[in-house]
Order: structure tokens, then C-alpha cells, then sequence
């Protein structure tokens, strides 16, 4: 199973309804060959270990805006640690000012994409959660789906990010600026 697609969950905490950037950074992390499952919008961090531990994912990804990206990633953390699931690492985006990236990373949170990070930090060869390196550095996919079905991970696609990206391919065709 080391070879298999690492599947990531992006979820979007709180009250906050701006999730553009963490549809196209879905699409990206999509396209660069991983499986993404994308929580929605206004979830709470329970919901979000929660589907972590109901889908296996291998990373945890956070999009946040509101500035309160510390108490959150402080509060998942302790959440993940109560479910046994400490050893996803877990990165966070969005609007983050850059004094906080260390205290982000003392925490424990493997990466940090402040506003303004371009895509192709994403990318296959580029990106610090790419497969490539991920898997270079050792990481599997089976250390954090043991157990779960081999059935269950074929049946389990990215619903909604299909339908994200056909939205998105539908809305700014031939726009640029993504």
C-alpha cells in the first residue's frame, strides 16, 4: 500500500464563508495526483477529526480567514490527539500574518500557506505534501488507513471536489488569475 494516492481532507472551520482558494487549492492538490476530500464550508473542528477518522485521510488541511488560525490549530490538535489520530500532519492556508507561522509550526502543524503562496507550491515537484516527497521522506499512506477497508478506499472518491471542479472549470473559463 506505500504506493498508494495520499488522500488529504480540506476543511474549512468556523463561520467563515470564503472558500475559493481552498477549492482551487483542492483542484491543485487533485491535479498533482492526490485524493481530496473537501469538508465544506462551516464545519466545526469536531466534524472535521471526525471525517479525518471516518476516511483515513494521511494529511489534514485547514483553510482559514478569520486570523484566528492559532486557538484553531491549537484546539484540532488537542482534538486529534483525544482521537488517536496525532500523527496526521495536519497544514493550514489562508490569511495568516507572518509572525504567526512559527507559533503555527511549534504546534505542531507541519505547513504553512499564508495569502499569496502560489499554486505551484503545489505542484508534483514542488510541493512539500506532494506524493514524490512525502514518500521520500518515508510517509505512507498505510500509516493512517490501517484497517480500513480495501473496497471502502475504491468506493470513497472526492464527491464534491468533482463537482467543484467542473463548477469552477464552468464559471472561469478562459479566465486567468486562479
Amino acid at each position: 500500500m506505500a504506493g498508494s494516492i495520499i488522500k488529504i481532507l480540506v476543511g474549512k472551520p468556523g463561520l467563515d464563508g470564503h472558500d475559493r482558494g481552498a477549492k482551487v487549492v483542492a483542484l491543485a492538490l487533485r491535479d498533482a495526483g492526490m485524493e481530496v476530500i473537501y469538508s465544506g464550508l462551516h464545519r466545526t473542528l469536531e466534524q472535521i477529526v471526525a471525517s479525518a477518522v471516518q476516511e483515513g485521510v494521511d494529511v489534514i488541511g485547514l483553510s482559514i480567514m478569520s486570523g484566528a488560525h492559532v486557538p484553531i490549530c491549537r484546539t484540532l490538535l488537542t482534538l486529534m490527539k483525544a482521537k488517536g489520530i496525532e500523527d496526521i500532519p495536519v497544514v493550514v492556508g489562508g490569511v495568516i500574518p507572518q509572525q504567526d507561522v512559527s507559533k503555527l509550526t511549534q504546534l505542531g502543524i507541519k505547513g504553512v500557506f499564508p495569502g499569496g503562496t502560489r499554486l505551484r507550491r503545489s505542484s508534483p515537484a514542488s510541493a512539500p505534501l506532494s506524493p514524490s516527497r512525502l514518500r521520500r521522506s518515508g510517509f505512507t499512506t498505510s500509516d493512517h488507513a490501517e484497517g480500513k477497508a480495501q473496497a471502502d478506499s475504491k468506493a470513497q472518491q472526492p464527491r464534491q471536489v468533482v463537482s467543484i471542479s467542473r463548477g469552477l472549470q464552468r464559471r472561469h473559463r478562459g479566465q486567468t488569475g486562479l
